[in-house]
């Protein structure tokens, strides 16, 4: 079996050319000498007898090759990378910190609860939450800015289980015009009112398929404010049915009488961001939403 004659060092030395513009700001970035950088790509040019860059007026760009080379050195370093924290969570035990992204749709007192069994067998292991919706669970992932994710839909490259089926009901305040009207309302009865809508948390936002064609529309950043703002009489939203028992039990909420789609569905699904290498301590907290989940689900 031959050996790899280009080191990880002479790939991060490419990348960095790449990514900062240029040998002297890849050289800064690196706390290296420019020669040193430009001594790593001419090595990688050597050693696969090819060029990286070629000149287009003053500035040096990648070559057809040389960009398959830096997509594949992101690659290879990127593995690199995981594999050498994967390596210091497994010698270390229980890991010392670990991230997760929860959808707001997931319940919190149930969050929570997983959270404190969780520490109680692991006292010392800090966990770090992200509160996230729809795009932003994902982005979380992609960015390796989580160990665990509980997201309504599964990113390109991750397998996911399925963890639970949310229920959205389409409410509105009991005093609300929508629920004091004599027949069964359709979409085109609801234009004439306030839809309240939770942002999308990631950058590359998309719509969500509950935004109706509407003249007016609030847009918040939790669920709870949409729940609080349809509490008040100020519009209304399809809401998680598990956050809004007491509300609807009260009275002081009502579902809206739809005809159709009063009623929707969301799944959650539980994904490890690198199960190849996950640690005891993301393992043992997977186990533990798992298992309350199931419990809940059996009530």
């Amino acid at each position: 079996m031959s050996h790899a004659q280009i080191t990880l060092e002479q790939w991060r030395a490419l990348i960095a050319v790449v990514d900062a513009g240029g040998y002297a700001q890849a050289a800064e970035k690196l706390y290296k000498s420019q020669s040193a950088v430009s001594y790593a790509v001419q090595k990688i040019e050597s050693l696969l007898e090819l060029k990286v860059f070629e000149i287009e007026g003053r500035k040096s760009v990648l070559t057809p090759t040389g960009q398959m080379l830096y997509r594949r050195a992101l690659a290879l370093v990127d593995e690199a990378n995981d594999l050498e924290r994967a390596a210091h969570k497994v010698s270390a035990g229980w890991e010392a910190a670990l991230g997760i992204a929860v959808e707001v749709l997931f319940p919190t007192n149930l969050l929570l609860k997983c959270l404190n069994l969780f520490g109680q067998e692991s006292p010392r292991t800090r966990v770090e939450l992200i509160e996230s919706v729809l795009g932003g669970t994902s982005e979380a992932l992609l960015n390796k800015e989580v160990d665990i994710a509980i997201s309504p839909k599964l990113p390109p490259g991750y397998l996911g289980e399925l963890l639970i089926r949310i229920k959205l009901v389409a409410v509105a305040h009991v005093d609300h015009p929508l629920n004091n009207q004599d027949h069964t309302l359709t979409n085109l009865d609801l234009r004439a009112y306030r839809h309240l809508v939770t942002r999308d948390s990631g950058n590359n936002r998309e719509l969500s398929t509950a935004i109706l064609d509407v003249d007016q529309r609030w847009t918040v950043s939790h669920i709870k404010t949409s729940i609080q703002a349809v509490v008040m009489g100020y519009g209304f939203a399809w809401l998680p049915e598990n956050q809004i028992k007491q509300e609807l039990a009260d009275g002081v909420l009502k579902p809206i009488p739809l005809h159709e789609g009063g009623v929707r569905e969301v799944p959650l699904y539980i994904i490890i961001s690198n199960p190849d290498f996950a640690g005891s301590g993301v393992k043992r907290l997977v186990q533990i939403i798992k298992d309350e989940v199931a419990s809940e689900l059996k009530l």
